[in-house]
C-alpha cells in the first residue's frame, strides 16, 4: 500500500507544461497526503491498543479503502489518472506513441472501476461494522443470542479478511486478461529503418489500386519479394547515389527501401526535365524512374519484371538500416529555378512521423490512405510513403490527379493527403461528394479560409492544415474554422527574430540555433502565431515598401478573380505585374471588354488602397496560373509572361 501511495505521490503529469515552481507545488501537494494517511493509521492503531475498543480496529478496512479511493479518485479530477501514471512509469514509450490516447482511455476506465470497487467496498465494510458486534462467548452462555451475534461477528471477518481480497484478486485477473486482448489489438509501429520480414503477416495488404473495394492489392510478401529483386539489381552497380523519381507509390517505396538497405544515398526530385536533371546529376549517379523514355535511367517496372524470383532466404532477409547514417538529398527548384538540395536523414523523418501519429494516429488508423501530392517532396514523402508504411495503413498506389476521382471513393473511409491548390480545383468542379467520414490533411501552401469552408461543404470535413518546409519539417497546425492562428507542435520552440521572421527550434533541425524562415509573424501571448506573408514578398517600388500578398488580397476582394499572382519585375526600373484568373462573375463582366479597359478597372480599384506609383503596371489574364505538383505557383514562369509587352499594357502612371 505504501508503494501505491509513493507512486501516486511522485508521478508527474508528462503533459504538464507549467513552470518549475508549479511542479514543486504539485509534488508537495501529493507527497503530504500519504504521510497524513500513515499518521492517521498509526493513530488508529494506538487508540485501539490503549482503549481496548475493537471498533477502531474493525474500521481499519474502511479507512484503507477510503485512503485508496482518495488517491484514485483525486487522480480522476487531476489527470492523468493513477493507473495511467503507473503505466507510463513502467513503459516510457507510451507517451508520444500512436497508441497513447487509446492506452490513456483504457487506463482511465480501469481507474474508474477501482474507484467504484472502493466505494462499494467502503459501504459493505462499514455495514459489517455497524450491523455486527463481537461479544465474548463466555459472558452470556445461557442466551441463544450469543451464538447469533457470534455468527454476525464472523461476517466481518469473512468479508474483510477473505471476500474483499477475493474480489480484488478477481479484478486484477480479469483486467490482466482484458489487457492482453487490448494489447493484441494495438497498432504495431514499424518504421522503414526498423522493420523485419516478420513485422507483418505475408497476406497483410500494403497498398491497393483505384479504390479499396477494387481488391487489387499488393501484400507484405509482394513488398519483401520486390525489394529483394531491387537489391539484387542495385548491388550490380557501383553508384553511391541514386536519383529516384517514381510516381507509383508502391514502386517508390520498394526502390527507396532497397536503396537504404544497400546503404546508398538517395536523391529525390519532382522535376525531371532534361536540363534540371543535367544540373543536379553527378557523373557517377544512377537514375531509377517509372517515367517512360527518360534518358539515362532505369525503368523500374522493367527492372522488377526482369530480375529472377529471389529465393525464400533472400525474401526473408531484411538488411539493417542505420537511420543516423542515411543520406536523403531532397532537391527543390528554390527561388532561382536552379537545383537546390537539402540533406536529410531518416532519423528526423521517423521522429516526425511518430509525432504526427501521436496526434492524429487514431484518425489515420480508422481509414485507408489516398493522396494528391508528390512523394518527391518532404510533405508528400512523410505523409504518403513513410507514415502509412510505419503505421500499417493501406495506401492507394497512384496519386489522385483529377477531382472527379474523388467521386469513386464512396466505398470506405479515407484519409486524404492534399495540397490547397488541389482542394480549390475540386470545390470548383464538385458540388457535393458522397464520402464516408473523410479526414483531410493539407500542406504545401496556405489554404484560404473561404476555400476551407467550401471544402467542408463539398467533402464533409474542415481540413487540418500543417505548416512546415523541407528544411524544418512540421512546425504547426490549425483548422481555420477555429481561427487563423497556428498552434505550434509541442516539440517546436518558436520565436521572432529582429527582422520579424519566424525562428524554429525542433528535434528535426540539426542547428542548435534553429532555422530562420522568411515568414513574417506575430506571436501571440498564448504561444500561437499568425503568418503575415514572406519577407521576400516585401519589395520596394520607388523607395516605397509594398507587400505582394496584400496587393493579391485586394485584387481577390473584387469578387471577380479566383486566383492571382503579383510579381516584382525589373527592366530599367522595378515595378509590379499581376497575372489573374477570372471566376464566373469576372468572365461574365469582362466578356466584351478590351484589355486596356480591364487593366484600368483593376488599376482604379487598387487606387483606393495604394499609391499610384506602386500599382501593377502590366497585367495578364489566364485560364489558370502555372503551378507545380505541390500546388505552388511557378513564379519564374509567371514572370516570363511579362518579358514582352502586349497591346493594352500601357496605363497611366
Amino acid at each position: 500500500m505504501a508503494l501505491v501511495f509513493f507512486l501516486s505521490a511522485t508521478s508527474v503529469n508528462p503533459k504538464q507544461k507549467s513552470d518549475i515552481t508549479n511542479k514543486k507545488q504539485k509534488r508537495f501537494t501529493f507527497s503530504i497526503r500519504p504521510l497524513l494517511s500513515a499518521i492517521f493509521l498509526f493513530t488508529v492503531g494506538t487508540v485501539t491498543y490503549i482503549t481496548n475498543k475493537f471498533l477502531f480496529l474493525r474500521l481499519y478496512p474502511v479507512i484503507v479503502s477510503l485512503s485508496l479511493l482518495s488517491i484514485f479518485g483525486i487522480s480522476v479530477i487531476n489527470k492523468p489518472t493513477l493507473v495511467y501514471r503507473m503505466a507510463i512509469l513502467k513503459d516510457k514509450h507510451i507517451v508520444g506513441s500512436i497508441n497513447e490516447h487509446r492506452i490513456e482511455r483504457y487506463c482511465n476506465i480501469v481507474n474508474y472501476i477501482w474507484c467504484i470497487h472502493f466505494i462499494l467496498n467502503i459501504l459493505v465494510s462499514l455495514g459489517t461494522v455497524i450491523f455486527t458486534e463481537i461479544y465474548p462467548v463466555e459472558v452470556y452462555p445461557q442466551y441463544q443470542i450469543v451464538l447469533f451475534n457470534k455468527i454476525k461477528g464472523d461476517i466481518w471477518t469473512i468479508y474483510n479478511g477473505g471476500i474483499s481480497y477475493g474480489i480484488m484478486f478477481s479484478i486484477f485477473t480479469v483486467e490482466f486478461i482484458v489487457r492482453w486482448f487490448v494489447n493484441k489489438s494495438m497498432a504495431k509501429i514499424y518504421p522503414i529503418t526498423k522493420f523485419t520480414a516478420k513485422s507483418r503477416k505475408d497476406d497483410f495488404i500494403l497498398c491497393y489500386e483505384e479504390k479499396w473495394s477494387s481488391k487489387k492489392y499488393k501484400t507484405w510478401k509482394d513488398f519483401l519479394t520486390d525489394t529483394a529483386k531491387l537489391r539484387t539489381f542495385i548491388n550490380t552497380k557501383n553508384a553511391e547515389r541514386w536519383i529516384l523519381h517514381v510516381d507509383d507509390y508502391y514502386f517508390f517505396l520498394c526502390c527507396f527501401v532497397a536503396l537504404l538497405q544497400c546503404k546508398k544515398q538517395v536523391a529525390l526530385t519532382a522535376n525531371i526535365s532534361e536540363e534540371f536533371i543535367k544540373e543536379m546529376k553527378q557523373p557517377e549517379d544512377e537514375f531509377l524512374t517509372d517515367a517512360p523514355n527518360q534518358p539515362g535511367s532505369y525503368y523500374v517496372p522493367d527492372v522488377i519484371a526482369n530480375i529472377a524470383s529471389p529465393s525464400e532466404e533472400e525474401i526473408r532477409t531484411t538488411p539493417a538500416i542505420n537511420a543516423d547514417e542515411t543520406k536523403i538529398h531532397m532537391f527543390t527548384s528554390g527561388s532561382t529555378g536552379k537545383p537546390k538540395v537539402v540533406l536529410q536523414r531518416m532519423t528526423e523523418f521517423e521522429m516526425d512521423n511518430a509525432f504526427v501519429l501521436s496526434m492524429w494516429g487514431e484518425e489515420f488508423l480508422k481509414r485507408k490512405h489516398v493522396a494528391t501530392v508528390s512523394q518527391h517532396h518532404i510533405y508528400g514523402f512523410l505523409f504518403t510513403i513513410s507514415l502509412p508504411f510505419t503505421a500499417g495503413i493501406p495506401f492507394r498506389r497512384t496519386r489522385i490527379e483529377f477531382p472527379t476521382e474523388f467521386e469513386k471513393l464512396d466505398d470506405e473511409k479515407y484519409t486524404i493527403i492534399a495540397v490547397p491548390a488541389f482542394l480549390k480545383r475540386t470545390i470548383e468542379t464538385e458540388d457535393k461528394l458522397d464520402l464516408i467520414d473523410p479526414f483531410i490533411i493539407t500542406s504545401g501552401g496556405i489554404l484560404l479560409p473561404e476555400v476551407a469552408k467550401k471544402t467542408n461543404e463539398v467533402f464533409g470535413f474542415w481540413p487540418v492544415e500543417v505548416y512546415g518546409s523541407t528544411e524544418t519539417s512540421g512546425i504547426a497546425h490549425r483548422q481555420s474554422k477555429n481561427g487563423l492562428e497556428w498552434t505550434p507542435f509541442a516539440n517546436a520552440l518558436i520565436s521572432k527574430n529582429e527582422d520579424g521572421c519566424l525562428n524554429i527550434k525542433s528535434p528535426y533541425i540539426k542547428d542548435p540555433n534553429g532555422f530562420q524562415t522568411a515568414d513574417l509573424v506575430d506571436i501571440l501571448e498564448d504561444g500561437r502565431f499568425i503568418l503575415k506573408g514572406r519577407a521576400d514578398s516585401i519589395v520596394k517600388i520607388e523607395e516605397k515598401r509594398i507587400s505582394l500578398p496584400e496587393v493579391e488580397s485586394r485584387i481577390l476582394q473584387t469578387g471577380l478573380v479566383k486566383d492571382v499572382c503579383v510579381v516584382a519585375m525589373s527592366d530599367r526600373r522595378q515595378y509590379l505585374a499581376a497575372a489573374l484568373v477570372f471566376n464566373k462573375e469576372g468572365e461574365a463582366k469582362f466578356k466584351d471588354w478590351k484589355k486596356f479597359d480591364i487593366n484600368m478597372f483593376f488599376h482604379d480599384y487598387l487606387l483606393n488602397f495604394f499609391e499610384n506609383v506602386v500599382l501593377p503596371k502590366k497585367w495578364r489574364y489566364l485560364s489558370e496560373l502555372p503551378m507545380d505538383l505541390q500546388g505552388k505557383k511557378k513564379k519564374l514562369e509567371i514572370q516570363a509572361l511579362f518579358t514582352k509587352s502586349e497591346d493594352g499594357d500601357k496605363i497611366k502612371q
